[in-house]
């Protein structure tokens, strides 16, 4: 058994993990992440202390320790410096994906290896499966419609050595009546919603508080002005709402096909498979990740492009430097610069890259 230090967050699924890892005979403690926002909030509504309270009174149900960390600080410079960086520059970026990486399994964990534990627990949908080597590896969770192994797609090995995902065998129903019939006060609260840190806001709203709106033209793929936007940083690839440009032709939206911030225009157009830009069959990946062996050279396995997306087949080459190319079978609708492509071998995680380069074969 091992000495385990579960990040508890206030819902019912790191409720539940603590809940599983301590009926497993794992020693384990629970902690409340205080991230950024909690500290300072102008906007939207991000409930902290009510959440904190929360899993102090799971923890008191459990018979377990519990902890506030303060976290603040790492957030600023790991997540929301790279969110609004990302923003600024235009491309889209994945916050959620550098949360995991570097505050739950980087600060958060490098804090519990200090202490004498042997890794974190969270309430992650995903499974960690050990082979006969004992090289821990990541598969996607049971539950289709809650898998989360997409958002660990940055985990290096080092960092799955010490994770424990309890919940990655059980469906969410499953979650809720455990949590219920064990009597945890968080067995019918509400998924929580939005950005890791920013609680529940809208993320225009959000940026406006820290990126200064920059107007400029609306164009068609032809060059034509159709109107002005409030600033690239809020738009992102593949968009339709919001736009405020009404397209001419009947039942065909338009839609975000480029930004381009040399020119602070963005490019417009229809939403369909021939409008150029919109579809792409290949693009261009950076800052690779393996999250166990190195990736392959060249091989037919299978991308994420997007959480929620479907796992389709692709052909991966890599070459030098962190940089490598993925060919899909299937042209990608609005596959945008900056989000993460999880890659995999069925179930198996096999890593991440960031699009970089989007095009068409």
């Amino acid at each position: 058994m091992a000495k385990i230090l579960v990040a508890m967050s206030g819902g019912v699924d790191s409720s539940t993990a603590a809940l599983l890892l301590r009926d497993q005979g794992h020693d384990i403690e629970g902690a409340y992440i205080k991230n950024w926002m909690a500290e300072w909030n102008p906007i939207g509504d991000c409930p902290w202390e009510r959440d904190a309270a929360d899993a102090r009174a799971v923890a008191e149900a459990l018979g377990i320790r519990f902890r506030i960390v303060n976290m603040i600080g790492d957030y600023r410079v790991h997540v929301v410096d790279y969110l609004l960086e990302g923003y600024a520059s235009g491309v889209t970026p994945n916050p959620d994906v550098y949360c995991n990486r570097e505050i739950k399994f980087g600060t958060f964990l490098a804090l519990a290896r200090r202490e004498g534990f042997d890794g974190v627990g969270t309430g992650h949908y995903a499974r960690i499966v050990e082979g006969a080597d004992g090289v821990r590896s990541i598969y996607e969770g049971r539950d289709p419609g809650k898998d989360q192994s997409y958002f660990l797609a940055m985990l290096r090995p080092e960092q799955i050595a010490s994770a424990w995902f309890p919940l990655g065998e059980l469906l969410k129903r499953d979650v809720r009546a455990a949590a219920a019939a064990a009597g945890l006060p968080t067995a019918a609260k509400k998924d929580s919603q939005g950005i890791c840190f920013v609680g529940k806001v809208r993320i225009q709203d959000f940026l406006r508080e820290y990126l200064p709106e920059k107007p400029g033209p609306v164009v068609d793929l032809d060059g034509r002005v159709l109107g002005e936007h409030s600033g690239l940083h809020n738009y992102t690839l593949g968009q339709r709402r919001g736009i405020r440009v009404a397209s001419p032709e009947p039942n065909t939206a338009y839609v975000v096909v480029e930004k381009r911030t040399t020119t602070n225009e963005l490019v417009i157009g229809y939403d369909r498979p021939d409008t150029a830009g919109l579809y792409a069959s290949r693009a261009t990946l950076v800052n690779l990740n393996a999250t166990g062996a190195e990736l392959p050279r060249d091989a037919k396995i299978e991308a994420r492009p997007r959480y929620r997306a479907p796992r389709t087949a692709v052909r991966f080459i890599r070459g030098e430097n962190d940089v490598a190319e993925v060919v899909f079978e299937q042209p990608q609708r609005a596959l945008a610069p900056g989000q993460i492509c999880a890659l995999y071998d069925g179930e198996r995680l096999l890593g991440a890259g960031v699009f970089a380069r989007i095009g068409v074969e």
